[in-house]
């Protein structure tokens, strides 16, 4: 299985270094918070895409599964990830704030990169399995979330910049 696979958001990341990636995710959705108000936070750039504060809520939530795989990869021996629909998911995002989004995303994202910081070398080659995806590392793992970052990033900076535009006409 082709690293593409194993990771879907490979071309993202590039040849970037995901712990750099990971260490300014926090501070970039600060700025895209700033960046926000009421209005654009709600903005929708097509029918059936996401707005910013539904893209936040994701954020945390796969901060707490990549958390939970982490986790589970150094803990237990061939361990089999369990795969969630994020549609589904994003389905209870209707109550929930973006200032909560972004306050749990940074409080996970920071014990998640002192999990990673911690992890010997053995542990980062340490084998899972994602039934959808294949064969992975923990390192694996640690790219695809610095992957799905970049990708949640520029959607964001599209979200703010579609509706900027939008607005200035």
């Amino acid at each position: 299985m082709s690293p593409f696979t194993a990771n879907p958001y490979a071309t993202f990341l590039g040849s970037q270094n995901p712990a750099h990636v990971l260490e300014q995710t926090a501070r970039q959705l600060a700025k895209v918070g700033e960046r926000l108000n009421a209005a654009n936070m709600e903005w929708r750039p097509a029918p059936g895409k996401w707005n910013a504060r539904e893209i936040l809520c994701h954020l945390a939530d796969c901060e707490i599964a990549f958390g939970f795989r982490l986790r589970q990869t150094l803990a237990e021996r061939d361990h089999v990830i369990q795969p969630f629909d994020q549609e589904k998911w994003a389905g209870m995002y209707g109550g929930l704030s973006a200032r909560s989004a972004l306050s749990a995303f940074s409080a996970l994202r920071e014990w998640n990169l002192a999990l990673i910081g911690s992890a010997t070398e053995e542990g980062m080659a340490r084998k899972v399995n994602h039934p959808e995806r294949g064969d992975m590392t923990f390192r694996t793992i640690v790219e695809t979330m610095a992957g799905h970052d970049l990708n949640h990033l520029k959607q964001l900076d599209a979200i703010v910049g579609g509706f900027m535009s939008r607005t200035a006409g």
